[in-house]
């Protein structure tokens, strides 16, 4: 069944229902190809939550949670469409990551994956670890799209991390301040917790790397009131807040703090990768104070695949395409090309995908552990320092 997408999004239901399962072919020249590369591609579609048996739970609405991985494919889709390789005849699988009978387990049981040549996934925790798992198995590239962990995976050269990793963001944030704030006043303000554990630890490695500090960085733990940071603001200096947690009652409230006083004190406050999607920093009472963040994309769809994946958009479902759209674009248009191109030699030639669509990346091997003979998995480092100011976010500085 060949991948099909109706034209309006009250249909999607229906488009969603034919998508699985199906194969996508390209073939470049009207001859027989000389190569043909299978991909397989992930995402969470939650189609057996949506439907009981063959009825459709939702009636004419479309369940939130599946519209991510949705927009995915649709990405996805167009990439397809939009790719020529010289030779190579292209077949792509969707699969839905959700499945609660034919999951990752069961295609992998059932030898439906031992055929591929490249896995493309929108997946996370343990999916993550059980396509990574097959991938080092079966020594397929696996390309963790969206996912900004490791799942603790290692000795898996196989695998390759986007979306970087908390400790690439914070690698990110920490070669900023070295180059751009080291006579600030700077506090790292932090909870109790294991993710701010992390967080701390990555900032504390970075910044004492042979026990002596690069920048004076002082810790400030937060239990139940941010009152106590106005006593630690200098009116003399530029003040940098770390806001070093993913808690969204944490950011919410240090921000809420911060606001008032930067009035009178010069304040930058740094936030955690994840700050750009919570919905009380973008409000008004926090009107004019800037935030900035790191993020591993940033597009500003002034490129010619952007503009058609828009015109796609407009054309089928009189509406504009998500971030995840975009996503699915570029996971797939970048990674089939240069399979195609290196379907023996894949990792190798990673970083020639850089500025060939929307954003630019940096692929580096990460060692765990350093005289470890493997990569633990490849990791773009190319990530982006944003500034969120009443609820639209620029480009800074992008490392």
């Amino acid at each position: 069944m060949q991948l099909h997408i109706k034209h309006k999004m009250k249909t999607l239901v229906l488009a969603l229902t034919l998508l699985i399962g199906s194969t996508h072919l390209l073939q470049a020249q009207q001859i027989t190809p000389l190569k043909h590369l299978n991909i397989a591609i992930f995402a969470p579609l939650y189609l057996d939550s949506a439907f009981d048996g063959s009825y459709y739970k939702y009636g004419k609405a479309f369940p939130k949670f599946a519209t991510a991985g949705l927009e995915f494919i649709h990405g996805a889709k167009i990439a397809l469409d939009s790719i020529a390789i010289e030779g190579v005849a292209i077949h792509a699988f969707i699969f839905d990551s959700k499945a609660e009978i034919k999951n990752i387990p069961w295609l992998v049981e059932n030898l439906k994956l031992d055929s591929m040549h490249l896995l493309i996934g929108s997946v996370k925790d343990v999916e993550v670890t059980q396509l990574a798992s097959f991938a080092k198995q079966k020594n397929i590239p696996f390309i963790s799209a969206t996912a900004p962990n490791d799942g603790g995976i290692t000795s898996n050269p196989f695998f390759i991390i986007v979306n970087g990793t908390l400790k690439a963001h914070c690698e990110t944030m920490y070669s900023y301040l070295l180059q751009n704030n080291s006579g600030d006043n700077i506090y790292l303000v932090r909870k109790a917790g294991t993710q701010e554990d992390k967080i701390a630890s990555y900032f504390k490695q970075l910044n004492e790397p042979d026990k002596n500090k690069l920048l004076q960085i002082k810790t400030l733990f937060i239990d139940s009131s941010f009152a106590e940071i106005e006593g630690k603001l200098d009116s003399t200096r530029k003040n940098i807040i770390i806001g070093a947690s993913l808690n969204e009652t944490f950011a919410a409230g240090l921000s809420k703090t911060l606001y008032p006083l930067k009035k009178t004190y010069p304040i930058t406050l740094l936030g955690m990768p994840n700050w750009y999607g919570m919905s009380d920093l973008k409000k008004a009472a926090l009107k004019d104070l800037e935030i900035q963040y790191t993020a591993p994309y940033y597009n500003a769809k002034a490129d010619i695949y952007s503009k058609k994946i828009q015109a796609e958009y407009i054309r089928k479902f009189k509406t504009n395409p998500t971030e995840m759209s975009f996503k699915g674009f570029e996971a797939v248009f970048l990674f089939a090309k240069l399979l195609g191109k290196y379907p023996d030699d894949f990792t190798s030639h990673l970083n020639e995908i850089t500025k060939q669509a929307f954003g630019e990346y940096n692929f580096k091997p990460v060692y765990v552990k350093k005289d470890a003979p493997l990569p633990d998995y490849f990791e773009n480092k190319h990530l982006y320092l944003m500034k969120l100011v009443n609820g639209k976010s620029y480009r800074m500085w992008d490392k």
